[in-house]
């Protein structure tokens, strides 16, 4: 074996474990009260996280209106299939939200089927208080449309991620069925929400190391986490998802987001940045950038 093999060989098994960096600013991060921006907004911030090095851009949720369809739109056709920036080789993932309903679900694919990567993002709850109170539905039927809706984004689009909403306050034993159901219907990336930031770090990362031990065919997909800062722990457990085995963190520029904000994407960066010895992973994001980016995201919504 050369020298020059065995020096590969080592770069390989010695790099950190790479954590997908989900932007969800242009969406989750537009329903922070005031902070609507319009599509040509949108678009100059898809661009500049395109340039950050950003894996994954949310873009929008096309059922809520034909502007957020159209601003959808755009940036896949453009966005989606621009030279990759940061640290990435090609265009970054460009992903739209769909409720559990097969219209929602259309619209999300007509908003991203230009991009070279396209996703769609389909959500249904599994905690007993959002079915019994926000659904009106049974166990059973969450079970049922989680398996009709997710094959159904499979059959337009080939990377299909569900989330399984509130899944911090869910019966890890039904929220296990319901992943694996999703796994079975062609989900390529699990996405566990902290919906209404009421976890602790501890409580969060015991449920990552659940849902990777007891799901069948958990292996086989990404595990994503989304956390959020009504308790101020957002990033703290976003990190605890990480060590406990998550490779995809759902975040936004400058923590802006409903109620008290999202996971900060610069924090999260440049925590996994600082601390690589201590966390293990590495992401593709250009650091030099984030100031820039979060500039940019501040004027714009004026936050």
């Amino acid at each position: 074996m050369t020298a020059q093999m065995t020096a590969k060989m080592t770069d390989v098994t010695t790099s950190p474990a790479r954590v997908r960096i989900f932007d969800t600013t242009l969406r989750d991060g537009e329903q922070s009260p005031g902070a609507t921006m319009t599509a040509s907004e949108k678009l100059d911030v898809a661009r500049a996280l395109a340039r950050l090095g950003v894996d994954v851009i949310e873009a929008g949720f096309p059922a809520a209106s034909p502007d957020d369809l159209a601003a959808v739109r755009a940036i896949a056709s453009e966005v989606g299939n621009a030279a990759g920036g940061g640290g990435l080789d090609g265009p970054p993932i460009i992903c739209a939200l769909a409720r559990a309903a097969s219209r929602d679900i259309e619209l999300a694919w007509e908003g991203v089927r230009s991009a070279a990567r396209p996703r769609i993002h389909t959500f249904l709850a599994t905690s007993d208080l959002h079915m019994q109170h926000k659904l009106r539905l049974s166990r059973g039927e969450v079970i049922a449309r989680v398996a009709e809706m997710v094959a159904y984004a499979r059959s337009l689009c080939e990377d299909v991620e569900f989330s399984a909403e509130d899944a911090g306050r869910s019966d890890p034993a039904f929220l296990y069925a319901v992943l694996e159901v999703a796994i079975r219907a062609g989900a390529t990336t699990l996405n566990i929400p902290d919906t209404v930031g009421y976890t602790t770090p501890d409580e969060f990362g015991a449920l990552i190391r659940g849902i990777r031990a007891h799901v069948p065919g958990i292996d086989g997909v990404v595990v994503s986490v989304h956390c959020h800062d009504d308790l101020g722990l957002a990033t703290a457990n976003s990190l605890a998802g990480i060590l406990a085995g998550a490779r995809q963190v759902e975040c936004t520029i400058n923590g802006i987001g409903e109620r008290a904000g999202n996971s900060s994407l610069e924090e999260i960066v440049m925590a996994i940045h600082t601390r690589a010895a201590t966390l293990g992973v590495a992401t593709a994001i250009d650091t030099t950038r984030l100031t820039a980016v979060s500039q940019l995201v501040s004027a714009t919504t004026s936050f």
